[in-house]
């Protein structure tokens, strides 16, 4: 089978890569070592600013229809964090399986026509100036795809690392947890609504953790003593949550069940490079880190957000020099910050007397507004701002706002215009000039002219299929945009 992109892996980050891919007519396959789409929910929330990237595309709405809750604010180390200092229109954390936003983007691939290869075990990887070749063990015996790229997203025991023997330097894991999804005798009476809110906190004798996940079943999540003297490999057994569910609920709680079981440390690792030749790696083949903060899946869903229009445009061939490797460039940094941010988290959950002296001085910074701003904002994503070329200007680099706007063609907001995958030139009503300047990159940019664009403190913004701003100015600077839609858009076509 000959591809553009063969993508290992169809866990969320894998999923989402495909589709933005597809999106832009890029032949894609996936291929995936499980047989099928497995019962455990590794992760259970999605950011704002994943809420704001999956409504970029759509996707927003089909997920809000198949979460469990919505939950105010956010934490760090166990200690609250208020979102709504943030100007989104999702201040809030969604609580929503795994399993379930997996399958919301398999279902996009499906009607995109992507195939989606189960049971397919990646077992060799060979690369040349012209594409990668790759042999999958599968049902019917060795199968060989031929692609032009393939992209990692295997997760933290990646294949494809494995295969081309990359390096994955970080420190190891200093305290040990398990998560295990579980059912209890009397789950509606003996937990009550508001007994998960408080999460995590400090204590020699332990903690845990626990949230309805939907259908009876709740996700248990512990620490203790216990769990620090067992190897990684130890069975998990009935008697070790139990008394883990003992010490955190109390004898009103009673286990009954476990649906699945599974060790963690805080052990965190990222690749240095996310581009070896014409292989890429995202979400957790190329970091990991503690779930702290539950930020996990959300930074693989945007590394796949910020590569599938740069893969995509590569492939197509109007690529500028350099765009693909900006992937690693403005992807690195973030996640290199999410690994310090949980290495942190880690430190204030060490019941000894200095670290809880210091978790109270932090828990002091976060009722300032100040502190709880600048914590909230990178713990969510809200916050992220690439360091990108170009005349300065406050938007530059960061997130669109998603604006209500006035439209010849009725109202709109800005989180609906980038559904087609194109980047997006929004201008003020009279945008004439703009449009005139655009018009030879139509094919990849789209341009909008609206009211009620005051508040982005610009005449007009380009804004990249990721939704960022790469550009920002007047009328008067259309030489720096012609210089931004040929960076960002490659050339205009012939």
């Amino acid at each position: 089978m000959n591809v553009d992109v063969i993508v290992a892996g169809a866990g969320p980050t894998g999923l989402m890569l495909a589709g933005e891919l597809a999106l832009a007519g890029v032949r894609t396959v996936v291929v995936e070592r499980l047989p099928e789409r497995g019962g455990q929910s590794k992760a259970l929330g999605l950011q704002p600013r994943s809420a704001e990237v999956l409504d970029l595309r759509g996707l927003l709405e089909p997920l809000m229809d198949r979460a469990i809750q919505r939950v105010p604010g956010g934490h760090f180390a166990g200690l609250r964090l208020d979102l709504d200092v943030w100007d989104t229109r999702h201040p809030y954390m969604i609580g929503i399986p795994q399993t379930r936003v997996e399958a919301v983007l398999e279902e996009r691939l499906g009607a995109l026509g992507v195939q989606v290869l189960r049971g397919h075990e990646l077992t060799a990887l060979a690369q040349d100036p012209g594409g990668v070749t790759a042999t999958l063990r599968g049902p019917a015996g060795p199968v060989r795809l031929r692609g032009r790229y393939l992209a990692g997203c295997d997760g933290g025991r990646s294949t494809v690392r494995s295969l081309l023997e990359i390096d994955f330097p970080g420190l190891e894991g200093r305290l040990s947890s398990v998560v295990a999804d579980i059912t209890l005798a009397d789950p509606d009476g003996a937990v009550p609504a508001t007994w998960h809110l408080p999460v995590m906190t400090p204590s020699k004798a332990g903690r845990g953790y626990l949230a309805p996940i939907g259908e009876g079943v709740h996700r248990f999540l512990f620490y203790g003593p216990e769990q620090q003297d067992l190897p990684r490999d130890t069975p998990i057994g009935q008697g070790e949550v139990g008394r883990a569910l003992l010490n955190a609920a109390g004898p009103g709680v009673r286990l009954t069940g476990i649906r699945w079981a599974s060790r963690f440390t805080d052990a965190s690792r990222q690749v240095e490079s996310y581009r070896h030749g014409r292989v890429l790696l995202a979400g957790d083949a190329a970091h990991i880190h503690s779930p702290m903060g539950g930020q996990g899946l959300n930074l693989g869903l945007q590394d796949a957000f910020n590569l599938g229009w740069k893969l995509a445009a590569e492939i197509n061939g109007w690529a500028p020099e350099g765009l693909l490797d900006t992937y690693h460039a403005e992807r690195h940094p973030v996640a290199a910050r999410v690994l310090a941010n949980t290495r942190a988290q880690a430190v204030l959950l060490v019941p000894d007397e200095e670290n809880l002296a210091l978790r109270g001085i932090v828990a002091e910074l976060l009722r300032l507004p100040e502190g709880n701003r600048h914590v909230a904002g990178m713990i969510s994503g809200l916050d992220i701002r690439y360091d990108l070329p170009g005349d300065p200007h406050p938007l530059l680099g960061r997130r669109v706002p998603d604006l209500d706007l006035r439209t010849p063609g009725g109202p709109e907001r800005v989180g609906r215009l980038l559904r087609d995958g194109r980047a997006l030139l929004l201008s003020a009503a009279d945008g004439a000039a703009f449009a005139e300047v655009a018009r030879p990159w139509s094919a990849r940019v789209g341009h909008l002219a609206a009211s009620d664009t005051g508040e982005l403190g610009a005449e007009a913004v380009l804004v990249r299929p990721d939704g960022y701003v790469c550009w920002a100015g007047s009328a008067g600077e259309t030489a720096s945009l012609v210089i931004a839609l040929t960076r960002w858009a490659g050339s205009p076509p012939a």
